[in-house]
């Protein structure tokens, strides 16, 4: 047992027979424990402790130019380097020593203002530190939950915008129930001279502050930071819980993730908690934590439900949940059949692919009336028709990331409109539908390393026609894709 394992052990029993909470120190010189800091999207471990502690914080403020979208930069002011600040992690009844340093090279002072912090500021005006500068002060966590804590050094708005926050989880006594995974996100607005995605580095245009009217609305502070090879990562049948907080300045959040539904959230950062949650907000300076239990593997899409902002300003990300492709099927089936509807025309039963696959029905199978009575379609299809019908499986299970003028989104998703890596290989094209796509692959000269997943539930029909309206729309322009073709491919 470690010295201060028995030292914990030791105040934990003064407080059982005292009656009253004992503080724990590191030595026996009474240096403070040093609390565990992560940058998002990690979050640290929790503390495990039974009783008090007197713990020490070092943060440092730092300005850094970083990507906020591919080819843009912006000067970010930051909590530890990175935005949003660290994630900090202390207990109930801490006795917290707090140490901000300002580095030498930052051009303004700075301060911090916790919102875990029971005094006037919030610890503001004791912490305001200049250049080159570490100030000092000290608090009681009283109150557990989960706290934004922010730059409040005038102008206020200004330094938030820039990317000066974070947040700082105070445990309850006994700490919070387990689960098998914990993520850290934060949302923010910015706001830059160039427009969205103007290349270059971009200054912080204050006028677009103060009218609130943001060029970019991000998750950790840059566009694609939870997707790619940075998407969050979790297993089928795993519980989940995100701490999740809205820097702001301006912009409330309506935080939801598509494809689950909030079994617990804790709104308002404190400990009640509400059950079967869809979407919930977040204030600018607020926090909430969200936890549920990941039953179907798949890409979850995390968003701002003010779904301009996911699409069109960044606020995006992915979950990307592994295991078996039979885990949930109880659950979620994924689709089972696309037919084109046609008024008057008998839909039939619903397919499956394993019941009836395409190869099993003899060409040209449909009666009198020139129908396949199987599927409700054209037996013999022209280009055109494959067009027609690729249009819609399209928007049925493409375009909510590849998007309807095919452009994708730079650097989750890659465009399929005048796509090099689309157009030079047919059959690799149909063999990524069928298969799916993991790991790097380059499109125009741009890396992307996101997720596909493999979309085998789809018939070789279905696969044509898609395939067909891909590599012929947006100015693409290739030949017809026959199901023959992705029979080849399924057999390879």
């Amino acid at each position: 047992m470690t010295r201060a394992s028995r030292r914990f052990m030791g105040a934990a029993l003064a407080a059982a027979v005292l009656g009253g909470p004992a503080v724990a120190w590191a030595d026996d010189k009474g240096t403070p424990l040093q609390a565990v800091l992560t940058h998002a999207p990690d979050v640290p471990p929790p503390t495990g402790r039974k009783a008090p502690a007197k713990v020490r914080i070092d943060l440092e403020v730092t300005e850094v130019v970083l990507p906020i979208s591919e080819g843009v930069d912006y000067t970010f002011w930051t909590y530890g380097g990175q935005v949003p600040g660290k994630f900090i992690r202390i207990r109930h009844g801490d006795e917290v020593e707090f140490h901000l340093h300002n580095h030498p090279d930052s051009k303004v002072p700075h301060n911090i203002d916790l919102h875990a912090v029971t005094g006037p500021g919030g610890g503001a005006a004791a912490s305001f530190t200049a250049p080159g500068h570490t100030s000092v002060f000290s608090f009681k966590a009283l109150n557990p939950g989960i706290y934004v804590y922010h730059c409040a050094t005038a102008p206020v708005g200004m330094h938030v915008a820039n990317g000066m926050y974070g947040l700082i989880l105070v445990e309850p006594e006994g700490g919070l129930p387990p689960v098998d995974r914990e993520f850290y996100v934060m949302q923010g607005d910015f706001y830059t001279q160039g427009g969205y995605r103007e290349p270059g580095l971009q200054p912080f245009d204050m006028a677009k502050a103060i009218d609130e009217r943001p060029t970019y609305v991000l998750f950790n502070g840059a566009e694609g930071a939870l997707a790619g090879d940075r998407a969050l990562k979790a297993k089928v049948g795993e519980r989940i819980r995100m701490y999740v907080g809205n820097g702001g300045p301006n912009l409330a959040s309506s935080f939801h993730v598509i494809g689950e539904i909030f079994d617990r959230v804790y709104t308002e950062g404190g400990l009640r908690f509400q059950e079967q949650v869809q979407t919930t907000t977040v204030p600018p300076g607020g926090a909430a934590i969200v936890e549920f239990t990941v039953e179907v593997p798949g890409s979850y899409i995390l968003v701002d439900h003010a779904l301009t902002r996911a699409f069109n300003k960044g606020a995006i990300g992915v979950l990307q949940v592994d295991g078996p492709t039979t885990a949930g099927k109880d659950v979620f089936s994924g689709k089972q059949a696309d037919r084109v509807y046609r008024p008057g025309v008998p839909d039939g039963p619903a397919p499956t692919v394993a019941a009836a696959p395409p190869s099993a029905r003899p060409p040209g199978a449909g009666g009198d009336k020139g129908v396949d009575e199987y599927r409700g379609v054209p037996a013999a299809l022209t280009k055109a028709a494959q067009l027609e019908m690729g249009a819609t499986i399209y928007a049925n299970t493409c375009q909510a990331c590849h998007m309807a003028n095919g452009q994708g989104l730079p650097r989750v998703f890659p465009p399929l409109a005048g796509s090099d890596y689309l157009m030079a290989d047919k059959a690799r094209s149909i063999r990524v539908v069928i298969d799916g796509l993991q790991g790097p692959v380059t499109v125009n000269g741009v890396v992307y390393n996101s997720v596909m997943p493999p979309l085998g539930q789809l018939t070789d029909e279905e696969v044509a026609n898609v395939v067909t309206y891909i590599r012929n729309t947006w100015g693409n322009s290739g030949d017809a894709v026959t199901p023959a073709e992705v029979t080849a491919q399924r057999k390879r």
